[in-house]
């Protein structure tokens, strides 16, 4: 039986699916990032990613014929946020080269809740998804966290405490964290063809988060993260673009397997 830090059993199993395949920690947990409450700065959730299967009924049966599903269900609970994926929608994330839910098969073993032997299928076979296509979604990703640090808005549980800081700092450290965090990441997964989640250069992003560099000192590493982007992505030994033909035949492995044990 799961159970989370500090939460009593009943709040568990609201926050995580009970037909999951894989759980863990993702975020600010999985980045070695996290600024607890008592720090001046910390605003930060506590983020939790599921991958889950459907019933042989809502794959193949009439009932919900017609009705619109994203296959995606989000629950909050306090300082918790926790998003689930239908296996299929997972995937098909995958394929677009999202970091946050790519990130989930490259976490360190002690990040992960519940690994059912379907979810170690796709930690085993993340190579499938890892394409050049990457440098995109990175890209795409840094420049919205980029934008968000001057048009402020106020997110997550401590809104109101984050609101302080920004009027403190003159911008948003948080969206700027994940601004360098991003394209760090992105240059070494086009470089190396490994995410590296836990991040070694995580006190440098918690000066970030801190308020400890200027907004003109974001702007200019994130444009010198930029350019060593661009230059990873053009010397990547990635493939262009995912292996689509794997992935289906994959997603199609998982949910027999597991229709067949129930």
């Amino acid at each position: 039986m799961i159970k989370l830090p500090n939460l009593n059993q009943e709040s568990t199993d609201y926050l995580l699916p009970f037909d999951s395949i894989l759980t863990g920690y993702i975020g600010s947990l999985a980045h070695n990032t996290h600024l607890s409450p008592e720090d001046e700065c910390g605003i930060d959730d506590k983020d939790i990613m599921s991958i889950f299967i459907r019933s042989l009924e809502d794959y193949v049966g009439l009932e919900n014929l017609g009705k619109r599903d994203r296959g995606t269900i989000q629950r909050t609970f306090h300082e918790w946020d926790s998003v689930a994926y239908d296996v299929r929608k997972y995937v098909y994330l995958l394929l677009k080269g999202n970091p946050n839910v790519t990130s989930l098969l490259w976490l360190q073993s002690n990040h992960y809740i519940h690994i059912h032997p379907l979810g170690q299928k796709l930690i085993d076979n993340r190579m499938i998804f890892a394409s050049k296509q990457s440098y995109h979604a990175f890209c795409g990703y840094a420049y919205g966290q980029m934008k968000r640090m001057e048009h402020f808005k106020r997110e997550g549980y401590q809104g109101e405490k984050r609101r302080k800081l920004i009027e403190k700092f003159g911008y948003d450290t948080k969206n700027a964290q994940h601004l360098i965090r991003l394209m760090r990441m992105c240059i070494e997964f086009l470089s190396e063809g490994e995410m590296h989640v836990f991040r070694d250069d995580s006190e440098m992003l918690k000066d970030i988060k801190r308020g400890k560099w200027s907004l003109e000192e974001v702007k200019k590493e994130a444009m010198r993260l930029f350019e060593r982007a661009e230059f990873a992505y053009d010397r990547s030994p990635l493939p262009p673009q995912p292996d689509y033909e794997k992935a289906e035949e994959l997603v199609i492995d998982i949910i027999g397997e597991w229709l067949m044990l129930w």
